[in-house]
């Protein structure tokens, strides 16, 4: 709780009898699903996932299908942790313990505890902040007692204090460099994920999906230019064998979905194979904020 700041005037919060208060006074009170929401006079939240997309969301995650790139984060995550002697991104708490782990666009925080590992995993003592601007997903995040759900816009000034951060995820996620660069300690990481052209590349001309840009990973390194140095970039690539239901799933959960009526997906849909074999490939680029 001590990296979370007030969205109105940035000071610290502290928890009361189920809120968190700033010491301006402004409350913020904890929802009975366990989350709690920081917005500030200029959030948005209308362009969170709906509840059918985090449900599909959850399927689809549910079956392991993006297990590969769970566990490049996870494996990134942990290279984070070994910077500076076993600390995430090189920095303890008072008690010794990691940093925290934030999660931009965390959605169910599916990526953030493949970050934190299991219970007894490999980043002992981490806490993790899942932040979303959907109300359905950061329900579903707060599930898990390791992780601080926060419903935030992640286009606004986010929630955090200045240096309150030693890892931040964004996979698939929108993200703004300089806050980025704000939240995080020096010698912290930031770990992105982002799609190539060949992910899905199967399914394009068979169903109504987004295109992907050329030099998406390069545009990401040039946006972070003065802010954060690069460390690392790795491709993913596996196959899934994505049964009907699978692929449902998948178009559900994403962007694609708000441009498509449940009558013309299920069209799409219909003429697909039983089992349609498709390529998954991201690139997980590594940042670092350099120590003054």
């Amino acid at each position: 709780m001590q990296a979370l700041a007030c969205p109105h005037c940035g000071s610290h919060l502290v928890g009361r009898d189920g809120t968190l208060i700033c010491a301006s006074g402004h409350p913020f009170d904890v929802a009975r699903a366990g989350y709690v929401a920081l917005l500030g006079p200029r959030a948005r939240t209308d362009t969170g996932d709906t509840a059918d997309m985090v449900s599909a969301r959850i399927d689809f995650l549910g079956s392991g299908h993006y297990a590969p790139i769970a566990g490049a984060v996870g494996a990134a995550a942990v290279g984070a942790a070994a910077v500076g002697g076993g600390a995430v991104g090189g920095w303890e708490d008072g008690a010794g313990h990691p940093g925290p782990v934030l999660e931009i666009g965390a959605g169910t925080g599916y990526y953030l505890r493949a970050a934190l590992g299991p219970p007894t995993g490999t980043i002992i003592g981490a806490a993790g902040i899942a932040l979303d601007s959907s109300r359905y997903a950061a329900r579903r995040a707060a599930a898990d007692p390791r992780v601080l759900s926060v419903l935030a816009d992640a286009w606004s000034v986010l929630p955090l204090q200045t240096a309150s951060v030693a890892t931040v995820l964004s996979v698939f996620a929108p993200r703004d460099p300089a806050e980025i660069a704000r939240v995080l300690v020096p010698g912290g990481r930031l770990v992105a994920v982002t799609p190539t052209p060949s992910h899905l590349v199967e399914l394009r001309p068979k169903l109504d999906l987004l295109a992907v840009d050329e030099g998406k990973a390069e545009r990401l390194a040039e946006s972070f230019t003065g802010l954060l140095a690069p460390v690392d970039r790795q491709d993913v690539s596996f196959r899934m064998d994505l049964a009907v239901a699978d692929v449902s799933a998948l178009v559900r959960m994403g962007p694609s979905v708000r441009h498509l009526t449940p009558e013309a997906l299920q069209d799409q849909i219909a003429g697909l194979d039983e089992i349609e074999t498709v390529t998954g490939e991201v690139t997980v680029s590594i940042f670092e904020k350099q120590m003054v």
